[in-house]
């Protein structure tokens, strides 16, 4: 089931409280419970946390483009498809690596376009970001053609930071005027006509750290790891020395457990006729 967006500072709802026919009732309407349970960890999927995208094939799912102005902000859309540019709020000392969206027009969806090496990115109203020919940034489409497809190249002189190419081989760029007040980034203009790469090409993006592959195949990995001794003993079916335990979870981590498996079972028999 898809969660919605959560965004820091939004207060969680509360469930409504119903009595408890196996509490005390403490003669005043109020019950004291006699059954507590402990909440249950987070698992990958839950985890709604953002961290910054490092290769072009971490971008997928809901992004938000940093970028590098003056005063932190990011490309945003209203519901009418016009693309514009919103100041990061839940930001930490205007570090970009720290920046997560406050606002659902802030964010947008990657997906992968099919039998190319391109990256669609729709926004919250359902209609997907695109630059006609001459350079003018908009999210007024539904259905994804050629403007609606984009190349995110990483940048060789700033890890962890992309230029947003186009179909027309341009690049997306921000153009800060000299007259913008140092307070605000309301005269901040996103175009999409950039003939070159330059510091003002160069974008992060951050994404919700489920979707990124590294960090969802080392959750994975650990999620395999987790087995008991017992449950171990039990698969062999004999008591199992330490290093025996730490070569079968490792090897339930890296992919050949049970070959694993029959390696210690011959090695116990062998050991059995040898005492």
């Amino acid at each position: 089931m898809v969660k919605p967006l959560a965004f820091k500072g939004d207060k969680k709802s509360k469930k409504r409280k119903h009595a408890n026919p196996d509490g005390l009732e403490n003669g005043d309407g109020t019950f004291t419970a006699l059954v507590t349970s402990n909440a249950a960890a987070p698992t990958t999927e839950e985890d709604d946390s953002w961290v910054t995208a490092e290769a072009p094939t971490d971008i997928t799912g809901p992004i938000i483009f940093a970028l590098p102005s003056t005063i932190p902000a990011c490309i945003a859309t209203d519901a009418n498809g016009k693309v514009f540019t919103s100041e990061l709020e839940n930001i930490v000392e205007k570090d970009l690596l720290t920046a997560e969206p406050h606002d659902v027009r802030q964010v947008w969806v990657a997906n992968r376009v099919a039998g190319t090496e391109s990256i669609s990115f729709k926004g919250h109203h359902g209609r997907y970001l695109g630059c006609d020919s001459i350079g003018i940034l908009s999210a007024t489409r539904e259905a994804i053609s050629p403007e609606e497809s984009f190349i995110c190249i990483s940048s060789p002189d700033i890890p962890g930071t992309f230029n947003i190419q186009t179909a027309r081989e341009k690049f997306l760029t921000i153009n800060e005027p000299v007259s913008t007040k140092p307070e605000s980034n309301s005269g901040c203009e996103l175009r999409g006509d950039a003939e070159t790469v330059s510091f003002n090409t160069t974008f992060r993006i951050r994404m919700q750290a489920r979707f990124k592959p590294k960090l969802k195949a080392n959750k994975e990995s650990k999620a395999r790891e987790k087995i008991s001794r017992k449950e171990l003993e039990d698969v062999v079916g004999r008591r199992l020395e330490d290093d025996e335990v730490r070569r079968l979870k490792k090897a339930r981590r890296e992919g050949d457990y049970h070959e694993t498996i029959l390696d210690v079972r011959v090695k116990g028999k062998h050991d059995k006729f040898a005492s």
